[in-house]
C-alpha cells in the first residue's frame, strides 16, 4: 500500500488562462490528493500530498487541456503538511518568465451554447470558456487573472460567479467569462449588420484584434465601392465563409488546407481558387484566394442570421451562399483600428455601419495569414491566434531586442531560450505606424518582464529601425537583412552550426552598399559571408523600378544587348527608350533581387507594367 507524500510540482509554458488550474484541481481531487495550485510569474505552482502523487503526475504529463503547452514540468518531494482539501490559490506576481496563451476560435461547446435556446449564452456573441475566446488580445499583465484584463470592469452576475467557482463546469475560472446579464454588449444588433451588408452596405465590426470591413464578397458593386473608398485597388481581400463545405465552393482547398482552415488559430489561408462566383474585385488577376471560417461568435451569429436563424447544428456544417469580404480597417495603410472612438472618426467615410462594444482590445492584432508550401504550413503574416507564443531556441543568449527592418515589420524579443515575435506591425512609413511600433516595443517588453542587453537592427543606415536601435542607449548588433533571413530560418528549424542558405527577396542593404536580393550565404554564429548571387540587372529610377516593372523589363532588354526592342515591347512608355540608355549607364545602380527579376518577367510578358501593391507583377506571373 502506498504511502503519503508531499510533491512540489513547477509547470512552465502556456498554462495560464487555458483551464490548467481547473485541469490540476480535478485531478487532485480524482486521485484524492490534498493541496493547492496557483499562477505566479513563473507559470504555473502546485503542491500535492497523498498516496496517488505518480498516478497524478502521470495524468498531468498525458492529457494537458486543449490550449496548454508544456514546456516543463519539475517535481520536488518536501515534507508532508497533513493539511485537508484542495484549493485554487490567489495568484502571486514577481518577475515574469511565464507568457499569454494566443487566442483560440470559438469551441464547439460554447456554439452549442450560443445556439441552444435554453442556454442562458443563447445568441450571445462573447460567449466563451476555459478552452476558447480571446487570451492575449484582452490581457494587460501577468499573472493572466480578471483583473489584469479588460473584463476588470464587468463584474460577474450571480450565474456567471458560480460557474467560476464550480470545478465541475467548463467555465471554471474561466477568466472572460460574461453573459447577457453581466458582459460586454454589441451597440447594434446582428440583423443590422446582416441587413446593411445584404443590401450592398459597408459594415466596420469590431471583432477580436480590431475591426473588419465587411461586404458582401458576391456583390460586385459593393466590393468595388470598398475598394474605391478604402483606397486599395487590387490588393486582395479574404472572404470569409460558415464552414469548409462553403469553402470549397469558393476555392480547392486540400485535405492540408482544411486542416489550418479548422484549426484552433483560425488563420487565412490561401487556397487555389474554385469556380463558384466570387464578385471579380476580391481578388483580381489572381488564381489563389484567401479563405478564413468564423473564429468568434459574432461571425458565427452572422452566417445563422444569413441562413434565417435555423434551429439545430446541422446548418452549422451545410454549404452557404453567404460569403463576406472580411478585411482589416486600417485606412490608408494605419494600423488596425480597435477603438470604438477611433472608428466613427475614420471609418465614417468607408463604412455605412459601424458596429462596436464595451470590451477593450488591449493589443491589437490582424489576422494570421498561412499557405500550404511543399506540404507544409508556411506563414505570410504572423498574428492573431500564434502571437506571443515563442519560438524555442537551442540555448540562452542575452534577453535581446530585435527590431526588424521596414516592409511588413515585426519586432521579437528573446528571454532565455525562447524568441517572441510580435504581431504583425506593417511598413514604416508613417507616423501612425511608427507609434504602433514604439507601442509594441514597450507592451512586449512590459509584459515579458525583459530588460534587454542588446538590441538587434538592420545594416541599413537609414531605417526608422536603425535610428531607433542607435537611440536606445544599448549595444547595437547590425546585421544583413539576408543573412538574417537566413538565421531566422535556421532558429526556427533548430538547424545549429554552419549553414548554407539562399535568401531570395526584393530588397535588402548589402556590405558593399548594394541592392541585394538574390544571395547565397554561409551563416554561423552570428557571422556571415556572401558566396554567391544572381546575376546583377541595372536598377534604372532605384526605388520607383520596384513599383513600375516595365523598368526592370528595360533593364533586362538592355542588359542583354536588346535595347533596340524597347519600343516595339513598350510602344505605350514615353519613358522607355530613354530609360534603355540609363539602364546602358556604368552609373546606374545594380541589383541582385530575385523580385526584381519576377518584375522584368512580368513587364516582358505583359502581365504588369505598374504594381498597385508589393509583389503584384509576381503574382500575376
Amino acid at each position: 500500500m502506498a504511502t503519503d507524500a508531499r510533491l512540489r510540482v513547477r509547470v512552465t509554458g502556456s498554462v495560464q488562462g487555458v483551464g490548467f488550474r481547473p485541469f490540476v484541481h480535478g485531478l487532485a481531487h480524482k486521485f484524492a490528493l490534498h493541496g493547492f495550485v496557483r499562477n505566479d510569474a513563473c507559470g504555473v505552482l502546485l503542491e500535492v500530498e497523498g498516496a496517488r502523487i505518480e498516478e497524478f503526475v502521470e495524468a498531468l504529463r498525458r492529457g494537458p487541456p486543449p490550449l496548454a503547452r508544456i514546456d516543463d514540468i519539475r517535481l520536488e518531494p518536501i515534507a508532508l503538511r497533513r493539511e485537508r482539501g484542495f484549493s485554487i490559490e490567489p495568484s502571486r506576481g514577481g518577475k515574469t518568465r511565464t507568457r499569454i496563451t494566443a487566442d483560440a476560435t470559438v469551441c464547439d461547446a460554447c456554439l452549442d451554447d450560443l445556439f441552444d435556446p435554453a442556454s442562458r449564452f443563447h445568441l450571445y456573441p462573447f460567449v466563451n470558456c476555459t478552452h476558447c475566446g480571446p487570451r492575449y488580445t484582452l490581457t494587460r499583465r501577468l499573472p493572466y487573472d480578471r483583473p489584469q484584463t479588460s473584463m476588470a470592469s464587468f463584474a460577474m452576475c450571480e450565474d456567471c460567479e458560480r460557474d467560476y467557482h464550480d470545478p465541475a463546469d467548463r467555465r471554471f475560472h474561466a477568466q472572460p467569462i460574461a453573459c447577457p446579464k453581466c458582459g460586454p454588449k454589441l451597440d447594434r444588433s446582428i440583423a443590422d449588420i446582416v441587413a446593411t451588408i445584404c443590401s450592398g452596405g459597408i459594415v466596420a465590426l469590431k471583432g477580436v484584434g480590431g475591426f473588419h470591413l465587411l461586404c458582401d464578397a458576391r456583390d460586385e458593386r459593393a466590393v468595388a465601392e470598398l475598394r474605391r473608398r478604402k483606397g486599395r485597388d487590387a490588393k486582395p481581400f479574404a472572404v470569409m465563409v460558415a464552414n469548409v463545405a462553403s469553402a470549397a465552393r469558393i476555392g480547392a482547398p486540400s485535405a492540408d488546407d482544411v486542416a489550418l482552415l479548422q484549426s484552433i488559430a483560425r488563420p487565412i489561408v490561401v487556397v487555389d481558387k474554385g469556380e463558384d462566383d466570387l464578385a471579380p474585385s476580391v481578388a483580381p488577376g489572381l488564381i489563389r484566394i484567401g479563405v478564413v471560417l468564423p473564429y468568434a461568435p459574432v461571425h458565427h451569429l452572422l452566417f445563422h442570421a444569413a441562413a434565417g436563424s435555423p434551429e439545430g447544428a446541422s446548418w452549422r456544417s451545410e454549404p452557404q451562399e453567404f460569403a463576406l469580404v472580411a478585411t482589416s480597417a486600417n485606412p490608408g495603410g494605419e494600423p488596425l483600428i480597435t477603438d470604438d472612438a477611433e472608428a466613427r472618426a475614420k471609418l465614417a467615410k468607408i463604412a455605412d455601419l459601424i458596429v462596436g462594444h464595451d470590451r477593450a482590445i488591449v493589443a491589437r492584432a490582424d489576422d494570421s495569414v498561412m499557405t500550404m508550401i511543399a506540404v507544409a504550413p508556411a506563414f505570410l503574416r504572423r498574428a492573431r491566434g500564434f502571437v506571443p507564443e515563442p519560438i524555442e531556441l537551442s540555448d540562452d543568449g542575452p534577453d535581446t531586442l530585435a527590431l526588424g527592418a521596414h516592409l511588413k515589420t515585426t519586432v521579437a524579443v528573446t528571454r532565455g531560450r525562447e524568441a517572441f515575435v510580435s504581431t504583425h506591425i506593417g511598413s514604416l512609413d508613417d507616423r501612425a505606424t511608427i507609434a504602433f511600433y514604439e507601442e509594441t516595443i514597450r507592451r512586449m517588453l512590459d509584459i515579458l518582464d525583459v530588460r534587454p542587453e542588446i538590441v538587434a537592427c538592420d545594416l541599413h543606415p537609414d531605417l526608422v529601425s536603425t535610428r531607433f536601435a542607435e537611440a536606445s542607449g544599448l549595444p547595437v548588433f547590425r546585421i544583413q537583412h539576408h543573412a538574417a533571413h537566413i538565421a531566422a530560418i535556421a532558429a526556427e528549424r533548430e538547424i545549429e552550426g554552419p549553414t548554407l542558405g539562399a535568401a531570395l527577396d526584393g530588397y535588402g542593404y548589402g556590405d558593399d552598399a548594394g541592392a541585394w536580393g538574390g544571395e547565397l550565404m554561409l551563416v554561423d554564429k552570428g557571422a556571415w559571408r556572401r558566396l554567391g548571387h544572381l546575376s546583377p540587372l541595372p536598377l534604372p529610377g532605384g526605388d520607383r523600378a520596384a513599383r513600375e516593372p516595365w523598368r526592370m523589363g528595360v533593364a533586362a532588354l538592355a542588359r542583354l544587348g536588346r535595347s533596340a526592342d524597347v519600343t516595339a515591347r513598350f510602344p505605350h512608355i514615353e519613358m522607355a527608350e530613354q530609360t534603355a540608355r540609363l539602364a546602358t549607364s556604368r552609373s546606374v545602380a545594380q541589383t541582385t533581387s530575385l523580385g526584381r527579376m519576377f518584375d522584368a518577367a512580368a513587364a516582358l510578358a505583359g502581365a504588369r507594367f505598374a504594381q498597385a501593391y508589393e509583389g503584384q507583377a509576381a503574382m500575376e506571373l
